[in-house]
């Protein structure tokens, strides 16, 4: 269960715009992997590329040993996409909208109430899919890509829409499925979500990959100090400017906050003054990665 993807040197340009410039990773079978990256980053065109939806210009990519550009209807039925854009049959129910999906596959009817049961969708099995909330069709879409029980598995932006209890649903059902053995690339802009799902991520920007390693990999070597934050009234500015000594990057004024890269020395100086209640530790994470590799910006 699970399959090797394998991209080597992907192009794709759209006029003077090189939208994804020589994009090359491998995926071990039963990896999370997430493609990171601000708007018109190329992660969607890359998925594409890779899921067989859009020929490279150059480059190459196999999944399993196999060009998906080719539409293999076997290679085929052992893969699940769910794009950015959902779109449905129209007039369909959402049980409609899974059966038929199942269908095309061969899949037993008995799946459909199991997908509607895992996505949180059993209450509006029967509502057509034009009446149903945007957070509710994500979730079918979802769905939609995993009732034939795929070995690999697309997701391009799979939770947005969603709300916080949606989204903390879906990544137990995608975990429950990674942990099975199956192969996961996902796009995503949240990047809590990228460091509890992925395995490793690739953070990319103006279609190239900058950085790819493990999530924790990726902010232990930021190197970015430590937010340690104190309760109001613990500690007086003089104090806590003591307690974080001449090598702190900053305290704040009225000293409720110390910014170290020594936090080990600055937490136990705490303790033996009895200043540890209410007191908060925030080391960097992999939004800081994010950010330091692709600047703070707006983008279109």
């Amino acid at each position: 269960m699970g399959v090797e993807i394998r991209a080597e040197g992907l192009v794709m340009t759209y006029g003077d715009v090189r939208a994804v410039d020589g994009v090359s990773f491998t995926v071990a079978p039963g990896e999370f992997f997430g493609l990171l990256g601000p708007n018109g980053a190329g992660k969607t065109t890359a998925l594409e590329m890779i899921e067989g939806l859009r020929r490279p210009m150059a480059g190459t990519v196999r999944i399993d040993g196999h060009d998906p550009w080719n539409r293999e209807p076997e290679l085929q039925r052992r893969m699940g996409v769910q794009l950015q854009a959902s779109s449905f049959f129209e007039r369909l129910t959402a049980r409609e909208q899974l059966d038929t999906f199942g269908a095309l596959y061969g899949v037993a009817a008995g799946r459909t109430d199991q997908m509607l049961e895992q996505v949180g969708l059993v209450d509006k099995a029967d509502v057509r899919t034009e009446d149903l909330s945007g957070g509710q069709k994500q979730r079918l879409s979802i769905a939609c890509a995993l009732i034939h029980d795929p070995e690999v598995v697309f997701l391009d932006e799979p939770t947005a829409a969603l709300d916080p209890q949606a989204r903390h649903n879906l990544w137990d059902v995608l975990r429950t499925i990674n942990h099975s053995g199956r192969t996961v690339i996902l796009t995503t802009h949240y990047m809590d979500e990228a460091e509890a799902l992925c395995d490793r991520v690739a953070i990319m920007d103006a279609g190239r990959i900058l950085e790819m390693d493990t999530p924790a990999a990726l902010v232990r070597g930021l190197d970015a100090p430590v937010r340690i934050s104190l309760a109001p009234g613990t500690l007086s500015l003089a104090d806590a400017r003591a307690v974080a000594g001449s090598d702190a990057v900053d305290v704040d004024d009225p000293g409720t906050t110390i910014t170290t890269r020594d936090a080990a020395r600055v937490l136990s100086d705490l303790a033996a003054r009895d200043a540890l209640g209410g007191l908060s530790v925030k080391g960097a994470s992999l939004e800081d990665v994010f950010l330091d590799l692709t600047g703070r910006q707006y983008r279109a």
